[in-house]
């Protein structure tokens, strides 16, 4: 089993920009679905602040409905956002995740680590994949407003 994973990425665009996709309903349900993925806005929820909490519904074509939850446990603008998270609300384990936004030479580079030992390996590695697609769909976002 593993504790976590960690993805750096470099985004040609301010950490302003950056953690508004993190923050903003409107950026964060189209680039969390993915093209493939729906989440719709409306199932939506933030309250992005230490102790506030977050929830998505994301929908698989042909497949389940997921329900994502969590809590915001650090909230420092536009450097670092912590929270929890969870495809299953009934149960009380979160895996804790963070993200790092820094200044670099043309752009912002964000590193996001999932810790929490919650998942196995495949799970983990399975999350990797998510999270990359997530990610390029970002770059995307990033890319249409340059």
């Amino acid at each position: 089993m593993t504790d976590g994973i960690t993805i750096t990425r470099t985004f040609a665009a301010p950490r302003e920009l950056v953690y508004a996709l993190w923050t903003t309903p409107e950026h964060f349900s189209v680039w969390f679905g993915t093209d493939a993925v729906e989440v719709p806005l409306d199932t939506l929820s933030m309250d992005v602040r230490v102790g506030g909490a977050w929830a998505a519904t994301m929908h698989i074509p042909g497949g389940p409905t997921i329900n994502w939850v969590g809590e915001y446990v650090e909230v420092d603008p536009p450097e670092r956002l912590a929270f929890t998270m969870t495809d299953d609300p009934s149960n009380p384990a979160r895996e804790p995740v963070t993200v790092d936004l820094v200044e670099v030479d043309g752009g912002t580079e964000m590193t996001m680590t999932q810790t929490g030992g919650n998942l196995s390996e495949e799970q983990y590695a399975q999350t990797i994949v998510g999270y990359n697609g997530f990610f390029d769909v970002m770059e995307k976002i990033v890319a249409e407003r340059a």
